[in-house]
C-alpha cells in the first residue's frame, strides 16, 4: 500500500496564519499538524507517500525534507490549481501505479489513529472504503448513505436536506479502480474534480464500496478555534519531561514539558503545557492547554489555552487567553495591563495592547 497526502490547499479559513504559512504547517503542542498526519499512516507499514503540493511547496519540503526522519520515502507531486481532490489522484496516477492506496487530507487530526479502519479495508479490500464520522450538522459535508453491512448507497456532497449523519472527514482507502472513476467524471459547478463523485461512480457502476466510522477524536485543523481546541486535547495526554532550567522562585504545577534550552524564571506554569526549545518565560503565569514554541520570550504577562509559534513575544500582557501568536509577532503595552484580551496576530507581526 501506498499513501497520498494533501497539502496543497490555501486555508483561507486559518488567515492571518495562512498568508505566511501552510495551514498544514500550523503547529499542535509544538508539532505541525502533517507530522501526525505522516505518523498515523507510518503506522499502518506505509512508507511510500506521496505529497500533492501547491504554491506553498518549497515551505512543505523544508518542513519535512526527503521522509528520512521519519522513516518514510517522500515524493511531491505538484499540483499547479486547486482542482479537486479527484484531481490529485489523477496527477499522482503514475506514483500510485496499481497499488492500493490511502488518500489523506493534511490538515486532518485522529490522534487514536486509523489502523481499525484500515484493518477492515485490508480484510474486505473493497474498491473504496470511506471513513465517517457522526456530526451533529451534516450539510456542510459529503455525507454517506449506508445499507445495513456497512456498504455505501450513496453519497452526496453538502445536501440541503440530509439523510445521514456520517459526514466523510477527509480519509479515504482505494483499490485501482479509483482510476478508471476518476477518468470517467466531469468536473462539478465548482470546476472540480470531486472525489465524492469518483466514489459514486464506483457506486453507481455496481462496485463494492464501503465506510469505516471513525469512533475517536477527530478535527479538521480549518480555522482558529479549531485549532485552539484541538491543541487542547493533544496536550491533556502530555507527559511532563524536563530537559530546560527552572529556577527555585518558580513552580510547575501539572504536566509541563521544558524542552531544551528553556529556562523558567520566577514563574508559576500550569500544566497541561509545553514551554519549547531555547524559549524565556520570565516572570509570568502560563495557565493549562498552552504551548509556547521555540526561541519565545514571555515577561511579566499571564497567558492561558493559547498557542505561540516560534520567535513570538510577549511582554507586559495579562489575561491573554484563546489567542494564537504567530511567528516572531510581538504584543505587549507601554503599561501594565490588567484586562483580558484574546488575540489571533499573524507571524512578523507588532501589535499593543491598550493598558
Amino acid at each position: 500500500m501506498k499513501a497520498l497526502v494533501l497539502s496543497g490547499g490555501s486555508g483561507t479559513r486559518l488567515r492571518p496564519f495562512s498568508y505566511s504559512m501552510p495551514k498544514q504547517l500550523i503547529p499542535i503542542a509544538n508539532t505541525p499538524v502533517l507530522e501526525y498526519v505522516l505518523r498515523n499512516i507510518l503506522d499502518l507499514g506505509v512508507t511510500e507517500i506521496g505529497v500533492i503540493v501547491g504554491d506553498r511547496a518549497p515551505e512543505i519540503r523544508q518542513a519535512l525534507g526527503d521522509g528520512a526522519r521519519f522513516g518514510a520515502r517522500l515524493t511531491y507531486i505538484q499540483q499547479d490549481a486547486p482542482l479537486g481532490l479527484a484531481h490529485t489522484v489523477a496527477i499522482a496516477r503514475d506514483f500510485l501505479g496499481d497499488d492500493d492506496f490511502v488518500m489523506y487530507l493534511g490538515d486532518n487530526m485522529l490522534p487514536e489513529g486509523i489502523a481499525g479502519i484500515a484493518g477492515e479495508f485490508a480484510a474486505h479490500r473493497p474498491a473504496a472504503h470511506v471513513v465517517v464520522y457522526k456530526v451533529p450538522d451534516p450539510r456542510a459535508f459529503g455525507v454517506a448513505e449506508l445499507g445495513p453491512g456497512g456498504e455505501v448507497l450513496r453519497l452526496v456532497e453538502k445536501p440541503e436536506q440530509p439523510r445521514s449523519d456520517l459526514a466523510l472527514i477527509g480519509v479515504y482507502f482505494f483499490t485501482a479502480a479509483i482510476h478508471e472513476a476518476v477518468r470517467a467524471i466531469e468536473p462539478s459547478a465548482r470546476g472540480e474534480l470531486e472525489i465524492t463523485d469518483a466514489i459514486q461512480w464506483l457506486v453507481s457502476a455496481g462496485a463494492d464500496v464501503r465506510a469505516g466510522q471513525y469512533e475517536g477524536y477527530w478535527k479538521d485543523t480549518g480555522n482558529v478555534e479549531d485549532v485552539l481546541e484541538c491543541n487542547r486535547h493533544i496536550l491533556e495526554s502530555l507527559r511532563p519531561h524536563m530537559a530546560g532550567a527552572v529556577d527555585d522562585a518558580s513552580v510547575l504545577a501539572g504536566p509541563v514539558v521544558v524542552a531544551e534550552g528553556a529556562r523558567i524564571v520566577r514563574s508559576r506554569i500550569e500544566g497541561p503545557a509545553i514551554i519549547g526549545a531555547g524559549t524565556v518565560v520570565e516572570d509570568s503565569h502560563i495557565g493549562p492547554h498552552t504551548a509556547i514554541g521555540r526561541g519565545c520570550t514571555v515577561t511579566g504577562s499571564r497567558l492561558e489555552y493559547s498557542i505561540a509559534l516560534d520567535g513570538a513575544s510577549v511582554t507586559g500582557v495579562q489575561g491573554l487567553r484563546s489567542s494564537v501568536i504567530g511567528r516572531s509577532a510581538s504584543v505587549g503595552t507601554s503599561e501594565q495591563s490588567t484586562d483580558g484580551y484574546r488575540l489571533v496576530v499573524g507571524d512578523h507581526t507588532r501589535v499593543e495592547v491598550a493598558a
